[in-house]
C-alpha cells in the first residue's frame, strides 16, 4: 500500500497493507494518529468507525487478541469487525495533490436549457466553500450529465470529489460513464464486494456505507438519491457523510422525490434548490395506470397469477422488456413458478443475490424479457426501453417516493419515451394517490416551461 492511499482515511490495522515498522514511522512523523475504535461513555458505547451508539449494536466477546472480555460492534461486521481493544488509524499528514488538468472532461454531449441551469448552479457551488444545494430533478432528467461541469471545475482546482449513492447497482452503472467522461482522472468505484481498492481516487463513486473509511477527505460531496433507503432513515449514515467531507466542503444533493425534511428546509429558505421538472428528452413522465383486484391477496396466497398480469403479458409488444416489482424477497420464487407457462425469458434479483450484478447486466443486454425484482431496482438504474409493473402496489414497502421512482424507470429513452406503468392493487393507498398526483404535477410544471 502506498502511503498516499492513507490520505483522508480512517482505517483498521488489518486494512493497512504496510509493515508495523512503516506504520510506526508514520506515527512518529505525525502523519498517522490513532483513536480508540470503541469509546465507553457513562451510559453507552460509541463505535468511532460507524458512529453508532445504539445499545443493540454492541455485544460482549471473549477476545483472543487481548485475552479479556469486552464489546465489539455488530453494526460493523459487514465492513470488518471492530473490537473495543483496537485502534483506528487516522491520516494526519498533508492533503493529496492531484495532477493538474486543463480539460478533464471529454464528454461531447449537450445539455438542455433546464439541465444547463442546474449544471451552472452546481458549477458555481463547487467553486465556493461550505455551500449546500439541492437539485430537485424528475426521474430521467439527466442528473449525471448535469454534474459534469461542476466536477470539471473541481478537478481543475485540484479538489477531491465523492459521489455517494445508496445502491451498488448505481455505482456499477455510473463508474464506466464517468471513466469515459473523465479519462485522465483517477476514479475509484466502491461498494460491498469491490474487487479492487486503490485508495487513490480523486473522484470516488461509492455507496454511502463505504464512507465508513473516510475522514475529512472530500472538498465536494455529492449525495445522490438523498431520499432513498437506507440513507434517509439512518442517522449514522448522515454522520459518516459529514465526517467524510472537509469542514469547508460544498455539498450537492440530488433527488427526484425530496422528503418532508428537505421540503421544509426549502420552504424556510434554508436550502437553495434548483428545480428541473422536465426529462432530458422533453417528454412527460409516464402516468401510472391503476388496476384494482379486490381478491389480489387471496390469489397470491393460493399462488394464482392475477388476470391483470396475464393480460399485460399477452398484450405487450413481442420481445418488449418489462420489470415486475414485488414487495418481498419471499414472493420471488412464487412468481417464478406462476410465470413458467408463458413464453418468457426471465429471472429474479434481490439485494442479497450473489449473481445480482450479472443478472442486471444480462437484462440490460436484453438476454431476458422480464426481470422480477424487489425495490433494489427502484432507482438509479437505466434501461432504455422498458415497461414497469408493480404487483401489490398497496404494500407498505411501496411508499410515495418508491412508486414515483419505479414509475421513472419507464420511458427514459428518446426513441421510446412513453413506457407503460401498471400498479396492481387491492385498494388505493395514500402512497399510490400521492405518487400519481406528484407525477401529474411534475408533468404540468414541465408543460408550462
Amino acid at each position: 500500500m502506498n502511503p498516499k492511499s492513507l490520505k483522508g482515511k480512517l482505517l483498521l490495522r488489518n486494512e493497512i497493507n504496510l509493515s508495523d515498522e512503516s506504520i510506526q514511522q508514520l506515527l512518529q512523523s505525525n502523519q498517522l494518529t490513532t483513536i480508540p475504535a470503541i469509546t465507553k461513555h457513562t451510559f453507552h458505547y460509541q463505535c468511532n468507525r460507524c458512529m453508532t451508539t445504539k445499545r443493540e449494536h454492541f455485544a460482549m466477546i471473549p477476545c483472543a487478541r487481548c485475552h479479556t472480555t469486552h464489546p465489539y460492534c455488530r453494526n460493523c461486521l459487514r465492513t470488518g469487525r471492530v473490537l473495543f481493544c483496537e485502534k483506528l488509524y487516522l491520516w494526519a499528514g498533508h492533503d493529496a495533490a492531484w495532477p493538474e488538468q486543463l480539460n478533464p472532461c471529454h464528454w461531447e454531449g449537450s445539455l438542455t436549457r433546464h439541465q444547463l441551469q442546474a449544471a451552472e448552479a452546481i458549477q458555481k457551488a463547487a467553486t465556493l466553500t461550505g455551500q449546500e444545494l439541492l437539485i430537485w430533478a424528475v426521474c430521467g432528467a439527466g442528473k449525471t450529465e448535469m454534474l459534469f461541469p461542476g466536477i470539471t471545475t473541481a478537478i481543475k482546482e485540484g479538489k477531491s470529489i465523492c459521489l455517494a449513492t445508496p445502491r451498488a447497482d448505481v455505482v456499477r452503472e455510473l463508474y464506466p460513464r464517468f471513466q469515459e467522461a473523465f479519462p485522465n482522472t483517477e476514479i475509484e468505484a466502491l461498494y460491498g464486494g469491490t474487487e479492487e481498492r486503490t485508495g487513490t481516487g480523486q473522484l470516488v463513486i461509492a455507496t454511502t456505507h463505504q464512507l465508513i473509511r473516510y475522514h475529512q477527505a472530500f472538498d465536494l460531496m455529492i449525495i445522490d438519491e438523498l431520499d432513498a433507503f437506507p440513507y434517509h432513515t439512518d442517522k449514522d449514515l448522515h454522520k459518516l457523510s459529514q465526517r467524510a467531507k472537509k469542514s469547508h466542503a460544498t455539498t450537492i444533493y440530488l433527488t427526484a422525490t425530496p422528503r418532508k425534511k428537505e421540503q421544509r428546509r426549502i420552504e424556510a429558505n434554508q436550502l437553495p434548490v434548483i428545480f428541473v421538472p422536465i426529462r432530458f428528452h422533453g417528454h412527460p413522465l409516464p402516468v401510472p395506470k391503476l388496476q384494482l383486484d379486490i381478491s389480489l391477496q387471496k390469489k397470491l396466497k393460493q399462488s394464482k397469477l392475477p388476470e391483470s398480469i396475464t393480460t399485460f403479458i399477452q398484450s405487450r409488444a413481442p420481445k418488449r422488456q418489462f420489470l415486475l416489482f414485488v414487495p418481498t424477497v419471499e414472493m420471488l420464487p412464487q412468481m417464478e413458478e406462476m410465470l413458467k407457462g408463458f413464453s418468457l425469458t426471465f429471472t429474479t434479483v434481490h439485494a442479497e443475490d450473489p449473481e445480482r450484478k450479472e443478472k442486471v447486466n444480462a437484462y440490460r443486454n436484453q438476454e431476458y424479457d422480464l426481470l422480477i425484482t424487489t425495490t433494489i431496482l427502484e432507482r438509479g438504474v437505466t434501461f432504455p426501453s422498458i415497461d414497469v409493473v408493480i404487483l401489490d402496489a398497496g404494500h407498505e414497502v411501496f411508499d410515495e417516493a418508491a412508486i414515483v421512482q419505479i414509475a421513472g424507470r419507464a420511458g427514459r429513452s428518446p426513441q421510446d419515451p412513453t413506457g407503460e406503468v401498471l400498479l396492481i392493487h387491492q385498494g388505493k393507498t395514500n402512497a399510490i394517490v400521492n405518487a400519481v398526483r406528484q407525477i401529474k404535477q411534475m408533468n404540468e410544471k414541465g408543460s408550462k416551461l
